[in-house]
């Protein structure tokens, strides 16, 4: 079964995390990263920051979705790296 299959058989799966799903699979490599801002996505799907946030929760719980911490040498944070299933 394909990705479009699979999440829009979870009845269970809000809108809002499959549009986040999607975007992130459309942007992700070969091997399922990427790491777009929440700002960024947010702004691309004209969503809020918090709902972008509840939707990456959500795929997160699911296990449609990975996601790691990235940080500077620094030490500060920078956009998280998202890996889809």
């Amino acid at each position: 079964m394909s990705y479009f299959g699979t999440i829009y058989a979870d009845t269970e799966l809000p809108h809002r995390a499959r549009a986040v799903y999607t975007y992130l699979r459309d942007r992700s490599g070969v091997a399922g990263s990427c790491w777009p801002g929440i700002n960024t996505i947010a702004a691309d799907l004209h969503l809020s920051r918090s709902t972008v946030k509840r939707a990456l929760n959500e795929l997160t719980a699911k296990g449609y979705l990975q996601k790691e911490s990235r940080f500077r040498p620094n030490g500060s944070s920078t956009s998280n790296l998202y890996t889809v299933h």
